[in-house]
């Protein structure tokens, strides 16, 4: 798998949730904080304001995604002046989205011009949390640009369809549609940070040619037996300088980075299969059994098993 795949299969835990929700002016809504989770809101028809707990009013139009990765409270309503209802999230953030799943809903208020709006919230793990994920702002805006993002537009027109409409097979194409409306959202904001000398982190990283190889690389064969030598030759650059580039953008070194996806993946294989020790260990990069449980409990905290019986 590619890096931005791999984020994204290992963070996002459960099933994601997703409403199709007509408003009627005057309305406001308030959405409380859900920590360990991230939230999307696609304007479908009319407009509205996005007032953030922790920044300046946003106007919102047809075909404005709004994505908050880090799960911060907001509120959408059709004017900043609007009453804003009590939250329809319950402790766990989450009842808003088991309420109107696969559905369709209309909350009348006065009778006023309307708006629809496609809101949805993605479960993470902060356990395993990317470091990606974590240098991604609270807030993430795409305006509308059905020439510049085809693809984002047309995961939500399908997206918006199944929910509308249900029919045979909607429960299945909903959470793929999710994952592929996240990816989209990934993909674009990552891709229009300018690229610049002095930058560093991960949108940096992914806007850089021979780091974006070597991740690739790692992620696509995490077992192979891989060398600063050898990935720096995935890199198309000599030892030094790329372990100095890898370890400036990304915040640690290649083979610490290796590691710890190593580690990642391993987890994720002794929650999700009930392959032996000796094929994960295997497919983590290890030969020896009793090396990967020791690299396991230095980076986890427990043995292997253990760690397969708690999850």
């Amino acid at each position: 798998m590619d890096l931005l795949s791999d984020v994204v299969a290992v963070t996002r835990t459960g099933r994601p949730r997703s409403a199709h929700v007509r408003w009627h002016a005057p309305w406001g809504q308030q959405f409380t904080p859900v920590p360990g989770s991230a939230g999307f809101q696609v304007i479908l028809e009319g407009s509205c304001w996005l007032l953030p707990s922790d920044a300046e009013p946003v106007q919102l139009g047809k075909g404005d995604v709004v994505f908050l990765p880090h799960g911060n409270g907001h509120t959408l309503a059709d004017s900043p002046e609007t009453p804003v209802t009590t939250p329809a999230c319950g402790p766990d953030g989450h009842d808003l989205y088991d309420a109107y799943a696969s559905d369709s809903v209309d909350r009348s208020g006065d009778g006023g011009p309307a708006t629809v709006v496609l809101c949805g919230a993605y479960q993470l793990n902060p356990s395993r949390t990317h470091p990606l994920l974590l240098t991604l702002p609270g807030l993430i805006h795409l305006p509308a640009d059905s020439h510049q993002h085809p693809e984002l537009r047309s995961a939500v027109a399908l997206l918006a369809a199944e929910l509308e409409n249900p029919r045979l097979g909607t429960d299945a194409a909903v959470p793929a549609l999710l994952d592929t409306l996240l990816l989209y959202i990934l993909r674009i904001w990552f891709t229009q940070q300018p690229a610049r000398e002095d930058s560093t982190g991960w949108a940096a990283a992914l806007n850089d040619p021979p780091v974006t190889a070597a991740l690739h690389a790692i992620h696509r064969d995490p077992a192979a037996p891989w060398t600063v030598a050898k990935l720096a030759a995935e890199a198309g650059l000599s030892r030094a300088p790329f372990a100095r580039r890898f370890a400036m953008l990304i915040g640690q070194p290649p083979l610490g980075y290796l590691t710890w996806w190593r580690m990642t993946t391993a987890a994720r294989l002794l929650r999700t299969s009930d392959a032996p020790l000796r094929s994960i260990a295997a497919q983590a990069g290890y030969t020896s059994e009793f090396a990967f449980a020791h690299a396991f409990k230095r980076t986890h905290g427990t043995a292997p098993g253990v760690y397969r019986r708690k999850n």
